[in-house]
């Protein structure tokens, strides 16, 4: 009943995740937030499990309990995959947090509170400059390393975030390295008096398992594998990086370097639709809203039933001024000419031979990319996977 439909190659998102993995030189969390950046939070959180992925990352507690709920559906126990709230926490998911065994990221005291008697893991967040989340290395951290102590939690990780990872040698990415060290140094050192008493909750809260920072941008560059190693190492923890749109198929172009993964990386998502009509256009005739298009010789055009409200990005329009997008008839690249409307969008098959209504259309895939459609939107790929809404 759907007119578009999007399909997953797991072998391929097996693939990607391998390719990060070895060049890495770590764990690798696989972040399946945002609906597994639009390619389906529940097929793709089981594929990475059985991939071999110790670590899922979501945005919150309800995007946890679905890929709990589907690991659980494939016969994954909570003992194989450990899965990261990564965006903090709210008084109201707690108790999910809980009951489906969620590792929270948290960086405030107040955070820290509203898990107190519930005996959950967490890892502590550091700011170190993009100023999004983060507990500052001083007198904040201190105070939310004590008030996870006092609270009874392990403190699993700790981790950052950077803010300009695909630049290579960037100046702001090391000032933040000199900051997550600093903040790792005061986690080793923190000994608050209360954990001097045997058997306090808190007193096995204090040796992380893991330290973890970067990207899949990070990994694409390479420069942060030694560093991440040796600085996990310093706190007896494990390394770990968190890669999201590397795994299914596409990374941000490196600056000042080469990139590691790009070329070994192939898109997980095909996102597919069927003709609904095929007509003749005259030449001097318009193609939809406001008649940005006339067709310059006589034509023959598909109609697709999707649109912007689709996801399909109206920027992708073909005007007499501009080509605009494309998508795939058969093996063959056929221009959207006109608007891009809510539902409907109209593409030249006039070179294509025998398109019927029915006919499968690729809007995504092998022959036109998320790299293509956010390169003519003026976005990235993230937006345009995130956008489907098939």
């Amino acid at each position: 009943m759907r007119r578009s439909w999007v399909e997953i190659d797991e072998a391929r998102l097996a693939a990607n995740y391998s390719v990060v993995r070895e060049a890495a030189g770590a764990e690798v969390l696989g972040v399946v937030k945002a609906n597994a950046y639009g390619h389906g939070l529940e097929q793709c959180a089981a594929a990475l499990a059985r991939a071999g992925t110790r670590w899922l990352g979501v945005a919150d507690a309800a995007e946890g309990m679905r890929a709990r709920h589907a690991l659980e559906a494939a016969g994954i126990g909570r003992e194989a995959v450990d899965i990261l709230a990564m965006c903090g926490v709210m008084p109201g998911e707690v108790t999910a947090i809980a009951e489906h065994g969620l590792t929270p990221v948290v960086w405030t005291v107040e955070q820290v509170g509203w898990l107190r008697g519930t005996g959950v893991r967490v890892h502590v967040e550091i700011e170190t400059g993009m100023n999004r989340q983060g507990a500052r290395p001083g007198a904040e951290l201190a105070a939310v390393l004590k008030a996870t102590a006092d609270a009874g939690l392990e403190l699993d990780g700790v981790c950052t975030h950077f803010s300009s990872a695909e630049v290579a040698g960037s100046e702001r990415t090391r000032d933040q390295k000199r900051q997550f060290e600093a903040g790792i140094d005061q986690v080793r050192r923190f000994h608050p008096t209360s954990l001097r008493d045997v058997g306090h909750p808190g007193s096995r809260g204090f040796a992380p398992r893991w330290v973890h920072a970067g990207s899949s941008s990070s990994v694409d560059v390479g420069a942060d594998a030694a560093w991440l190693e040796g600085l996990a190492t310093s706190a007896g923890a494990r390394a770990m990086v968190r890669s999201g749109i590397a795994l299914y198929g596409y990374a941000l172009e490196p600056v000042g370097a080469g990139s590691k993964i790009r070329g070994r990386l192939r898109p997980v998502m095909t996102w597919k639709t069927r003709v609904l009509d095929v007509r003749e256009v005259a030449e001097g005739e318009a193609i939809g809203y406001n008649a940005t298009f006339t067709a310059k010789r006589p034509m023959r055009v598909a109609l697709l039933p999707v649109g912007y409200a689709d996801g399909l990005r109206r920027e992708l329009a073909g005007t007499d001024e501009c080509a605009g997008g494309w998508v795939m008839v058969g093996d063959r690249r056929t221009a959207i000419v006109g608007r891009v409307s809510m539902n409907l969008t109209t593409v030249d098959v006039t070179e294509v031979e025998g398109v019927r209504v029915g006919d499968e259309v690729v809007l995504l895939g092998d022959g036109v990319t998320a790299d293509d459609h956010a390169r003519i939107a003026g976005t990235i790929a993230y937006e345009i996977l995130c956008g489907v809404k098939a």
